[in-house]
């Protein structure tokens, strides 16, 4: 019998966490010989998320969950779903329900019947993302497919079954600096790709917000072109043919009109133009160099705080969630689950 791992990060999911678990849960159950697992990562949430992964952890024993011991983001959160994993098929998914689990099964078919390594759902439309915020999406994936070269579409997500073949390929990229969209473009793998429509959150707000997404997008292009390391040469260029344009003006100017702009002018012109180009220059050169330099260090991709006791030993283990402790009636915990706030009843 195969094993499908659902890979699920959460961070501040309180509202949508235990409902995502019931809708996906339908739908792994009716598709006919197949094990599966729920593998929540708590990407350091601030409200009851951990608590609620603690219950669904504690009623069903195909749940599992890691909690980190900070927020690393999501792209380590989603490593760290593929590095625990033991299913023959891992899919990763958003807890908000964004991604319509309805769509597990003619993945899933498509994975084990029809040959193919991935299936990935790609988004039609933006509900719920903002005018904006979908132009802004649209723009840089034009840009960044040709910068880079690599087949990234717009809709094209993270929402993906793949093979354990292809989820062991994506595990052997560890460094620190993740793109995963493009990271899924490089290891290649034939894809089959499933068309959905989006729709807005089931419940909570989204944490991406328009800083985020620009760090996340410059994230991707530093992580898989080096386009920008050949910015200062193109630029250096344009200026050498606007420099030598300004000074056979300047030429003619004083030789027929017997008029020459202010020098002052002109140099302060110049100078401060030149000097913001520079520094320019230097902040991209200075990105490259970090990215590396963070690499060299070779952290940890994340860091767990806490994991459920059937993964292997608890960080910190609540007594509500020990049957032996109270073998007849619902657990109740004795003291302060994680930042101070109880453990949610059943």
């Amino acid at each position: 019998m195969n094993k499908l791992s659902i890979i699920v990060p959460c961070y501040n999911e309180e509202e949508v966490a235990a409902l995502f678990y019931q809708e996906t849960l339908k739908c792994v159950a009716a598709i006919p010989d197949l094990d599966y697992e729920f593998i929540f990562i708590d990407d350091g949430s601030k409200d009851h998320t951990l608590d609620i992964l603690r219950l669904l952890c504690y009623r069903d024993n195909h749940c599992h969950y890691f909690s980190f011991s900070r927020n690393f983001g999501k792209e380590a959160a989603m490593y760290a779903g593929l590095e625990q994993s033991s299913g023959d098929y891992c899919v990763i998914m958003d807890a908000d329900l964004q991604h319509p689990p309805a769509l597990l099964a003619p993945m899933y078919q498509a994975l084990s019947q029809e040959g193919y390594d991935c299936c990935a759902g790609k988004r039609m439309g933006r509900e719920g993302d903002g005018a904006i915020r979908g132009l802004l999406s649209r723009s840089f994936y034009k840009v960044i497919q040709k910068m880079t070269h690599m087949d990234m579409s717009d809709g094209a997500g993270d929402f993906r079954m793949m093979n354990r073949t292809m989820v062991d390929a994506i595990l052997q990229m560890k460094e620190y600096n993740r793109y995963t969209k493009g990271i899924f473009s490089f290891v290649g793998f034939e894809t089959k790709w499933l068309e959905f429509q989006n729709v807005e959150r089931a419940a909570g707000t989204s944490k991406w917000n328009l800083k985020s997404l620009f760090s996340y997008a410059f994230d991707g292009i530093l992580s898989f072109s080096t386009a920008p390391l050949k910015l200062p040469g193109l630029l250096g260029m344009v200026l050498f043919l606007i420099s030598c344009c300004m000074g056979i003006l300047a030429l003619v100017q004083q030789t027929m009109f017997h008029h020459s702009m202010g020098s002052l002018y002109g140099i302060s012109l110049l100078v401060i133009f030149l000097s913001s180009l520079q520094m320019m220059m230097i902040f991209i050169l200075g990105e490259y160099l970090s990215r590396d330099y963070l690499e060299n260090k070779k952290r940890p991709l994340y860091l767990v705080r806490e994991r459920d006791r059937q993964k292997g030993p608890l960080a910190q283990t609540h007594e509500a969630y020990d049957r032996k402790e109270n073998p007849k009636g619902a657990p109740e915990p004795k003291g302060k689950a994680r930042r101070g706030r109880p453990v949610p009843q059943s």
